[in-house]
């Protein structure tokens, strides 16, 4: 019993060490190349999270879904326009004019 103790033990703290580390992104330097060259489930989850950041800045509680996809579309064509800049900036620009 006390060796399976053991055994446990010393799995247990070396188990932190195998795991991989997470990946950072600034979310903030995603260009609008960089968007529209993401694979399309990649795309939806960045676009999910930005609407859900900026959903908390304006202090927005619903969710819209005829909306969000009217926002994805609108931030991609404008992206198709302004591939060097960002797509906080733009959607930044786009929060403003809504104010």
């Amino acid at each position: 019993m006390k060796r399976m103790l053991l055994a446990l033990s010393i799995a247990g703290a070396l188990a932190p060490s195998l795991c991989k580390a997470q990946v950072m992104i600034d979310m903030t330097r995603i260009t609008c190349a960089d968007y529209l060259a993401m694979p399309l489930d990649e795309t939806l989850n960045y676009a999910a999270w930005m609407s859900g950041y900026y959903s908390q800045k304006t202090g927005k509680t619903t969710v819209d879904f005829d909306a969000f996809a009217t926002n994805v579309d609108n931030v991609k064509s404008w992206c198709a326009s302004n591939p060097k800049e960002t797509v906080m900036a733009g959607v930044q620009r786009a929060v403003d004019k809504a104010k």
